[in-house]
């Protein structure tokens, strides 16, 4: 599980993919407070688990409740919950993404949940990849979902039944 002592190096692998873009919905960079307030131990957190290879992170997936005040833009079922996956660029197609969801299918079980969103940006073609070669099935689309600079992409939520 992840703690607060993995927070830069987290926020360092997410950074890179921001910067990098295309993959990811976020486009500001995580400080490592933020980092923490958002994956580590957030108000809706379930779990965030992380992957390392000789001691060093290599990739983490979250696991959370929806906004329990009804705000989320998904209005999600709050027996629903939501995922979110990062690897390190240059090892994604390694099996990383997959053994952090076989833990994390069961955290998501054990704390109740009965299906898992996975909403991704359109034009990332590897991460819907992802997450159907993981069983996850399309249920919506959401268009035209402006990036900070006003570019519209589309949105694809796909679950998980559990």
């Amino acid at each position: 599980m992840a703690t607060p002592l993995d927070a830069n190096d987290m926020s360092n692998l997410l950074n890179h993919i921001i910067q990098t873009g295309g993959t990811t919905a976020h486009q500001t960079a995580f400080t490592n407070q933020r980092m923490q307030d958002h994956y580590i131990n957030p108000e809706n957190g379930i779990a965030c688990v992380i992957a390392e290879v000789d001691q060093k992170i290599v990739g983490f997936q979250s696991i959370q409740w929806p906004n329990p005040n009804g705000a989320d833009p998904d209005q999600l079922a709050q027996d629903w919950a939501i995922i979110a996956t990062f690897v390190k660029q240059g090892m994604t197609g390694a099996g990383i993404g997959t053994a952090l969801f076989s833990a994390t299918k069961i955290i998501a079980q054990n704390a109740g949940a009965v299906a898992i969103d996975a909403t991704i940006r359109a034009d990332n073609v590897g991460g819907l990849r992802f997450y159907s070669k993981l069983g996850f099935v399309d249920y919506k689309t959401t268009e035209t979902v402006p990036l900070t600079d006003g570019t519209p992409v589309n949105r694809i939520s796909k679950r998980y039944d559990l």
